[in-house]
């Protein structure tokens, strides 16, 4: 099995579309945001790797084409953007100072728990790019000479932590304007965010797709200055 695996990329497409899918479907059976598809996916993958004894080498280059389509499928993230844009303008100012701020705090706040646990250049360089998109934190992290693996399970996790419990801090902080919601899960928790602002409003789903890709440009441009 092992050698099928190793020199089937038809395989490993088939594993990463079939994980994808049975985790869709298990969250909408459960209704539990905990069982997010990506990360229930991710824990599919991985067993099927194990028992099948194939290195995680092999099955990431057969699954390179995915990874070439991240890019523009977080440019078509504009698509609710331009569609909204004539309701946002007037808000626009607000909105990009809220995500400066999310920006900035987020990334001070991992650079202080890493100083404060003393990682590594290479583990903060991989960790302050935890809330922007896949395709642009990698690109950050390996810049900085951060692991891109680590920066894309760190990415993973926050974005599947903000679906969780988003909702329920924003009930707590009182968000209940569409936009301010929209910003809290864009400059939070990036795409998968992003997913879960669609739940909630058109409006909201086009102000976090705002916020994800402005916060993914503050990012780039300061995460240099803090390593």
């Amino acid at each position: 099995m092992s050698e099928f695996i190793s020199g089937s990329a038809l395989f490993a497409i088939l594993l990463t579309f079939g994980a994808y899918e049975l985790g869709r479907m298990f969250q909408k059976k459960t209704r539990m945001a905990i069982f997010n598809p990506i990360l229930v996916a991710a824990l599919l993958v991985g067993v099927v790797l194990v028992l099948t004894g194939t290195p995680n080498q092999v099955y990431q280059d057969h699954c390179e084409t995915f990874s070439w389509l991240l890019t523009p499928a977080t440019v078509c993230l504009a698509i609710p953007l331009y569609a909204q844009f004539s309701r946002l303008r007037h808000d626009l100012p607000a909105i990009l100072a809220g995500v400066t701020a999310g920006t900035l705090v987020s990334m001070g706040f991992v650079l202080l728990l890493t100083r404060l646990c003393r990682l590594n250049d290479v583990l903060t360089a991989s960790l302050l790019p935890k809330s922007i998109t896949t395709a642009m934190g990698i690109v950050v992290s390996e810049a900085g000479g951060g692991e891109p693996a680590i920066t894309t399970a760190a990415i993973i996790l926050t974005g599947i932590l903000g679906s969780i419990f988003g909702p329920w801090l924003c009930k707590v902080l009182r968000l209940h304007g569409p936009a301010a919601q929209g910003v809290a899960f864009g400059t939070s928790a990036h795409v998968v965010g992003t997913s879960k602002a669609a739940e909630i409003s058109q409006t909201a789903e086009a102000v976090s797709s705002l916020s994800l890709v402005f916060a993914g440009i503050l990012t780039a441009v300061i995460c240099p200055m803090l390593m």
